[in-house]
């Protein structure tokens, strides 16, 4: 999605000299349908739900389907990791607490959680969602938050995130910029913060994030490898 779209991820994929290509499902790209076109896949966030009956959702969700089939590494960020819980056998529904902002992520003690962010205990992440997802049959619950208890999910080379990781300074202004009215309709929610909390100490919080989604990006290149 054009407000949403690949960010840090497009900057690390060009620092490993790794190619890529968007495709922006919501200008009428077509949705591919066979994953072993590609290496791997990252889906990205998006200000629609997985539930809207949109032309490229049951095709995107064939994608995924395919992809974990193929064995080619899958991520998906916020709106993305919706897709790939509801692909899986998940849920997607409304949930009790709307998130906008920085938060607080715990990584889940288990192996699986490990893999993905080695020894890390948690981590300030950055949220803008009213829905959830539910973990997907054979799955695996990898972070979580007081507000939201499933936040991501592994199952072999794929990962699927509430959260978001891949945040830039510029994507989090333009965010809370065009956003102003859904922060203020949702003042109320004990997950959301005002505009300039979002904003203070930016550069700091976005490094520490990018530090995050390197360890994140690192897994998912190591299923490229094998996978290629």
């Amino acid at each position: 999605m054009r407000s949403e779209g690949p960010a840090y991820f497009a900057t690390y994929l060009e620092r490993r000299a790794i190619p890529w290509k968007l495709i922006a499902l919501d200008e009428g790209g077509k949705v591919p349908k066979d994953a072993r076109q590609f290496s791997g896949l990252a889906f990205m966030g998006g200000p629609m739900s997985v539930n809207d009956d949109l032309p490229w959702v049951a095709p995107a969700l064939e994608l995924v389907r395919d992809a974990v089939r193929k064995d080619v590494p899958t991520l998906g960020h916020c709106l993305g990791g919706q897709l790939l819980a509801k692909a899986l056998g998940g849920e997607v529904t409304f949930t009790k607490v709307k998130e906008i902002g920085w938060g607080e992520v715990q990584v889940a003690e288990n192996a699986v959680a490990r893999e993905w962010f080695g020894d890390l205990q948690d981590f300030e992440g950055f949220h803008w969602h009213g829905e959830t997802f539910s973990i997907p049959p054979g799955a695996t619950r990898v972070l979580a938050n007081k507000h939201c208890a499933n936040q991501a999910f592994a199952t072999g080379k794929h990962l699927g995130m509430q959260c978001h990781v891949e945040m830039t300074e510029e994507l989090v202004r333009d965010w809370v910029r065009g956003g102003r009215k859904e922060i203020e309709a949702a003042a109320k929610s004990p997950g959301v913060q005002k505009p300039e909390a979002i904003e203070r100490r930016l550069a700091r919080r976005i490094a520490a994030l990018h530090e995050i989604a390197d360890r994140v990006y690192n897994r998912w290149c190591e299923g490229l490898s094998r996978g290629s």
